[in-house]
């Protein structure tokens, strides 16, 4: 049989696990980016341990590909600088076999691309359509046009994909918030923000107000990746980011405002926060499938975003290990029965934690003060064992399903 050929649309973190998962499989892989090379850009992502476990049934080592990881058990403080909960890192490695891991995105994709051939990224090269998706798909390009057994719909939040052969969903709902986000390199985090005595930088913790919150997580270079957000009308966006960030998080509690002083406002990055307003009814249409943004846009507040996308390239990878088409493969599944069973194995996982993420969202960007007080003491009121018991299904959820059988 010959070589199966798989165009992954979107060189993000769920189009690289992808290729990279369906190359190890013996797949020829091409992946069509539209920006025109590996982006500097970029923030840090944490990795929960479902994701973890996800890279680990691929054989790729995350923390190590992407440089010196850092445990991340994520607290909670009120602006003012007191705890409202706290995770332990040794509990939640006790109870899920590892920690979550914060690691700079850019160079966890960089870690993904390694790992391909030399030729199988062409940048510059934007998908814009997919024809004859049921027989033998022919993918066009902004830099010409590709033949596939397989197309992998990874182009993001606004996927072009999904519009076209989704044409009825409602697409993206504006969550009320936008988020600012950026790298602080370590040569500019200042004295004060390290923890008193020790070389090690404070710990992952998110500042909750009323209307905004703001984030630190520690990198494994000494840096720092910060991120805020505030609930404000869809593309707001200020004249000076540095005086708003300042105007609206420098009375809170240290290091914060010391952080803001070293931020360099260019490199700050500024999304307002979507979602899928509705879920997709199905993530594949014939010969192709959708993954991450792509199939489940979900706001950012349980951190899931990015690890779902890593659970979906590897469950469809799995899933296709063993298709074929073709007389050479009478005894085998066919491609889009495994599709089909990949949609059945995510939709309802991946979705229920869009809603949950949404929930969550709303209880955290509480901007009264009686329903953000309220908010903060129903916090520190629940017990740190039934906190963690709460992470059960996000961390532990993750499976490889069984592979369909032929028919």
């Amino acid at each position: 049989m010959s070589q199966r050929h798989a165009v992954v649309a979107g060189a993000g973190i769920g189009g690289l696990t992808a290729a990279l998962a369906l190359h190890r499989r013996g797949w020829r892989v091409t992946v069509c980016e539209r920006a025109s090379g590996p982006s500097a850009a970029g923030a840090g992502i944490v990795l929960a341990p479902n994701a973890l476990r996800a890279f680990g049934s691929i054989g790729f080592d995350a923390g190590r590909a992407a440089g010196r990881a850092v445990p991340a058990a994520m607290g909670v403080r009120h602006r003012g600088g007191r705890w409202l909960s706290r995770a332990d890192t040794a509990a939640l490695e006790a109870r899920y076999g590892r920690p979550p891991l914060a690691v700079y995105r850019p160079a966890l994709a960089a870690g993904l691309a390694a790992e391909l051939p030399a030729d199988a990224i062409r940048y510059g090269a934007a998908v814009t359509g997919v024809d004859g998706p049921d027989g033998s798909p022919l993918v066009r390009t902004t830099a010409g046009e590709l033949r596939a057994d397989l197309v992998v719909a990874a182009d993001g939040i606004d996927s072009t994909l999904r519009r076209r052969h989704f044409p009825d969903h409602p697409g993206l709902r504006y969550s009320g918030e936008t988020a600012w986000r950026t790298v602080l390199p370590a040569r500019e985090v200042p004295a004060e923000a390290r923890e008193a005595g020790r070389p090690s930088l404070p710990a992952t913790a998110e500042t909750w107000g009323r209307g905004e919150r703001f984030g630190l997580v520690p990198l494994g270079d000494g840096g720092l990746y910060l991120y805020a957000t505030a609930v404000v009308p869809e593309g707001y966006r200020p004249a000076d980011v540095r005086a708003e960030l300042v105007r609206r998080f420098g009375t809170w509690h240290d290091p914060i405002p010391a952080l803001l002083a070293r931020i360099d406002p260019a490199a700050v990055l500024q999304h307002d926060l979507y979602d899928l307003a509705a879920p997709l009814p199905r993530f594949h249409h014939g010969r192709i499938a959708w993954l991450g943004d792509a199939a489940h846009a979900m706001t950012p507040n349980l951190g899931q975003g990015g690890c779902q996308a890593v659970e979906d390239a590897v469950v469809l990878a799995h899933l296709l290990d063993d298709a074929a088409d073709g007389a050479d493969g009478a005894d085998r599944v066919g491609i889009p029965d495994a599709l089909a069973a990949y949609s059945a194995a995510r939709c309802a996982r991946t979705d229920a934690i869009r809603v949950r993420a949404r929930r969550a969202g709303r209880m955290v960007a509480q901007a009264h003060p009686l329903a953000a007080a309220a908010r903060d003491l129903a916090v520190r009121a629940v017990p740190a064992r039934v906190r963690l018991r709460a992470l059960d299904d996000l961390f532990d959820g993750f499976t490889l399903p069984d592979v369909p059988v032929p028919a």
